[in-house]
């Protein structure tokens, strides 16, 4: 497998994952406030950043780098009991 099919092929992941949270909250399949959206949206997004460094693009870098850091945050941050 060439290398540029390999990040096409990683960077579709990345953008599946994302796509796949979004559209499931849209149609009221998952909650945005369930575990399973944020670590699809963590990963898609944390995918899609690490692609955009090779070439670096800094505007896709910039939207997926705070998508990444907001989500883990949503994963990590204490909940209200």
């Amino acid at each position: 497998m060439n290398l540029y099919f390999a990040r096409q092929l990683i960077s579709f992941v990345g953008a599946l994952l994302i796509l796949i949270a979004y559209v499931g909250h849209q149609l009221g399949w998952v909650s945005a406030r369930r575990r399973s959206y944020n670590v699809m949206n963590a990963a898609g997004s944390a995918i899609l950043c690490w692609i955009a460094l090779h070439p670096f693009q800094l505007g896709f870098v910039v939207l997926e780098g705070v998508w990444t850091v907001v989500s883990v945050w949503a994963l990590v941050r204490p909940r209200a009991a």
